[in-house]
């Protein structure tokens, strides 16, 4: 069973540190919850393990399986089983939905997806997400809503199928409708049972159609409480800003 550790990881943007020291454990068959404030390094924690330039590791380790992902490229650690789903999925002018699938997959797996069985995958994982089969010849995100670039990430995630799943604020900015339909995605992707998740948002409501296992609270860098689901709720009841305080 895959296993990504974090342990004791500071990261700094320029000469202010963001991260102070986070530990964290995400086995498959996991669903983890992060929960906190804008502001508080939820998204710097996905983009350091994902090996953007922008942040700066100054100390700590990311392994998943015991290798050390801070000595990979980007593009090895999307090989060796992680993957990100980003908050603001960027535009891809001049490629098509299809071709920038198929590259993925054959840049993760190391060789070229058979046509006929990529086309296959790729028309059931749109019918899954409720996507107008025309969107595969469309630019890659060019001229998307909210709710299509979201979608577009799941069915990355369902074609690609890392060991490790990190979704960083995927409910933001989806009305009801595409809310559902993404939880399910990403419920498909977790019920495999060889995979973990990383749920990254500051809504509980995510939380009512993906049932996490465990739920972390950030505030000031750091995880400061961690808990079951019933934690979600509480933070739904009295929000975060006695952590926030604690924190400061």
């Amino acid at each position: 069973m895959s296993t990504l550790e974090i342990r004791d990881l500071h990261v700094a943007v320029g000469d202010k540190e963001i991260l102070r020291g986070v530990n964290l454990t995400v086995s498959a068959g996991e669903t983890h919850a992060i929960m906190g404030p804008n502001g508080s390094g939820k998204s710097t924690l996905a983009y350091a393990i994902a090996g953007h330039p922008k942040y700066t590791i100054t100390s700590g380790a990311v392994l998943l399986d015991g290798e050390d992902m801070l000595a990979m490229s980007v593009d090895e650690r999307a090989r060796a089983g992680l993957f990100l789903a980003m908050q603001y999925p960027v535009e891809v002018p001049g490629v098509s939905v299809s071709n920038f699938l198929r590259s993925a997959v054959t840049a993760v797996r190391g060789e070229a997806p058979k046509l006929r069985e990529f086309a296959k995958d790729l028309k059931n994982g749109m019918d899954a997400l409720s996507i107008d089969p025309a969107f595969a010849q469309r630019n890659t995100n060019e001229g998307f809503s909210g709710g299509e670039k979201k979608r577009h990430e799941i069915l990355q995630l369902e074609l690609l199928k890392p060991k490790i799943a990190v979704l960083d604020e995927t409910d933001s900015g989806l009305d009801v409708d595409a809310l559902r339909v993404v939880s399910e995605g990403i419920n498909r992707f977790r019920d495999t049972g060889d995979t973990g998740v990383l749920l990254i948002t500051h809504y509980t409501r995510i939380l009512r159609y993906v049932k996490p296992d465990f739920v972390h609270v950030f505030a000031g860098g750091r995880i400061v409480e961690e808990g079951g689901p019933e934690l979600a709720d509480k933070l739904e009841d009295e929000g975060y800003e006695s952590y926030v305080k604690a924190s400061a």
